[in-house]
């Protein structure tokens, strides 16, 4: 069974920046559509991004957009989201997801596959 791993995590103040980083256990990243999700303590499970096998299509949580980039490097199994100006409502337990379903039509409940998460938490 595919294993997903994030890094990157970690305490920032506003405006800040953090890479989050995914990789699959197996190797086989490449191969799947990728979501990052946060989920605030008290609140539900947020879609943040999600990049498509190739990349060649990205999606924003309308809050994030023109902040965090969502981008990968198959051949290095790898999947990134770059956040910048980070805002204290972005502090959340960020997770990596994969599926199987193409990125322009998955819904949340298409990502088989997540990660153990990574704290980011922006305070002043």
């Amino acid at each position: 069974q595919l294993q997903l791993v994030e890094s990157g995590g970690g305490l920032v103040q506003p405006g800040g920046s953090l890479r989050l980083s995914c990789t699959a256990s197996d190797g086989t990243l490449g191969f799947y559509t990728i979501a990052w999700f946060r989920q605030a303590p008290g609140k539900e499970r947020e879609e943040v991004s999600v990049i498509s096998t190739s990349g060649s299509t990205t999606k924003y949580l309308d809050s994030v957009k023109g902040r965090f980039t969502i981008s990968r490097m198959n051949d290095k199994n790898m999947v990134y989201l770059q956040m910048n100006s980070l805002k204290p409502e972005d502090t959340a337990i960020y997770y990596c997801a994969a599926g199987q379903v193409p990125a322009n039509v998955a819904l949340q409940g298409d990502y088989d596959y997540w990660g153990q998460g990574t704290q980011v938490t922006v305070s002043s």
